[in-house]
């Protein structure tokens, strides 16, 4: 008998204490999750066909590139007039994340995906991602203001909304969740938040492509190699560049944004004269295929050889263009330097041309943002496990070869990636 009550106390204890505790806090951020994820993938749905329309648009109608200054001025005067609070874009969800003030306005959605469909139609080079990753934080956030939620449950919110934005704009449930989780922190992954980022990540990206139907792009790498030693010293030499462009991208941003900033004092003359910038160096190099998204040039590198500077013309309209003050993400305009530095790799390096073309699409990437998980699960999401391992090798050799800064100016240092450079560099190393 007592043997008996001390089996019923010890199961009434796991009972009390652990099941009932994880079974409360599943179903609770299942229930926020899929809101949330449902929302935001809707919205992305909504922002990726728009920006299909633009930019079909502004292919059969590239008199609008002339306006670019124009559209620049525009974008900057609402952003001057009526988004000071929301400006500073991803940087401001990772600081409200490292140091909770105020809750994101919710105009930050609606601002920033009207800004980046105004790039992309009047000719910018940006990107998608961080539209989508600042459009989910504000919709997420606002729940913490709804339901009143304490500082780490808000932190879990933030981090759902990141996962669920990044996952419906790139098709991409495991990468998404996993990113969300990666960017806050170089270095270290932040667990408490994994089931909801996970939930809405799947959430989102099914909102975005089952209920609206809105497809993604399909990537093809029909050649891997086996891995063996060779192979996998080959890499090596690939990661390192990956890691380098990601590096030169992210100072070559912060160069443009600090000249802008302080060259013109009036905020929205920065992207008029930026888009004055863009628009001549259209005209003089007679092309738009450095400009918008580039997917064409993307699936491109993947079978054909390309011009060997295509990477560094990309980096360099980027820059340009989202230093000035443009809206949109970097994400994309990566995968294009990417992709097209694996493609120009390929001359010299003895793997296939679209094995390297999707190992520079995900490492160049994961130099710039710091999260070579991510990426890699990426790569694997896009590509196939087959090409697991070498994307995975180009990633964190990638991380490993950016250095400790990146594209988001706001990320501080959890785990330094090497102990000398880090402690010479003076960066604050373990605040997280």
């Amino acid at each position: 008998m007592l043997k008996r009550n001390s089996r019923l106390l010890v199961l009434k204890k796991f009972i009390c204490k652990e099941l009932l505790p994880s079974l409360q806090f599943t179903f609770r951020w299942l229930v926020l999750s899929v809101v949330i994820g449902l929302l935001v993938g809707s919205a992305s749905a909504l922002f990726l066909r728009l920006l299909d329309w633009a930019t079909e648009y502004r292919e059969t109608h590239r008199w609008l590139i002339a306006f670019l200054p124009l559209g620049g001025f525009f974008i900057g005067w609402v952003y001057h007039r009526y988004g000071a609070a929301v400006v500073k874009g991803n940087n401001q969800l990772l600081e409200e994340f490292y140091n909770p003030l105020q809750v994101i306005p919710l105009r930050m959605a609606p601002l920033v995906l009207g800004g980046t469909v105004l790039t992309h139609f009047f000719g910018g080079s940006a990107g998608r991602e961080g539209t989508a990753v600042q459009m989910g934080g504000a919709i997420a956030d606002q729940f913490t203001k709804w339901f009143k939620l304490p500082v780490p449950d808000r932190r879990i919110v933030l981090t759902v909304g990141v996962a669920a934005g990044f996952s419906s704009v790139f098709g991409t449930p495991l990468a998404g969740a996993i990113f969300a989780l990666e960017w806050l922190v170089i270095g270290r992954l932040r667990y408490e938040a994994i089931v909801p980022a996970f939930f809405a990540a799947y959430l989102a990206d099914y909102a975005c492509t089952g209920l609206w139907g809105v497809p993604h792009t399909q990537y093809l790498i029909p050649l891997v190699p086996e891995a063996d030693f060779v192979a996998f010293l080959w890499v090596i030499p690939a990661g390192i560049c990956f890691g380098l462009a990601g590096r030169l991208f992210a100072k070559a941003t912060h160069f443009w944004s600090g000249l802008f900033t302080r060259s013109i004092a009036y905020p929205p003359l920065r992207p008029a004269v930026g888009g004055l910038l863009i628009a001549v160096l259209v005209y003089l190099m007679g092309t738009t295929k450095y400009i918008g998204l580039g997917i064409p040039t993307i699936v491109e590198a993947f079978s054909e050889s390309l011009p060997w500077y295509d990477f560094l013309v990309k980096l360099m309209k980027t820059a340009i263009t989202l230093g000035s003050g443009f809206k949109g993400g970097e994400v994309t305009p990566l995968f294009y330097i990417g992709a097209t530095l694996g493609n120009a790799l390929s001359t010299g390096i003895p793997l296939p041309v679209a094995l390297l073309a999707g190992m520079g699409f995900v490492g160049v990437f994961s130099g710039a943002t710091n999260t070579p998980l991510a990426c890699t699960l990426m790569g694997i999401e896009l590509f196939g496990a087959e090409s697991g391992v070498f994307v995975g090798l180009a990633c964190v050799l990638a991380y490993l070869f950016s250095g400790h800064s990146g594209i988001y100016s706001s990320q501080v240092i959890g785990s330094p990636k090497q102990r000398v450079g880090a402690s010479r560099k003076g960066k604050s190393i373990g605040r997280f």
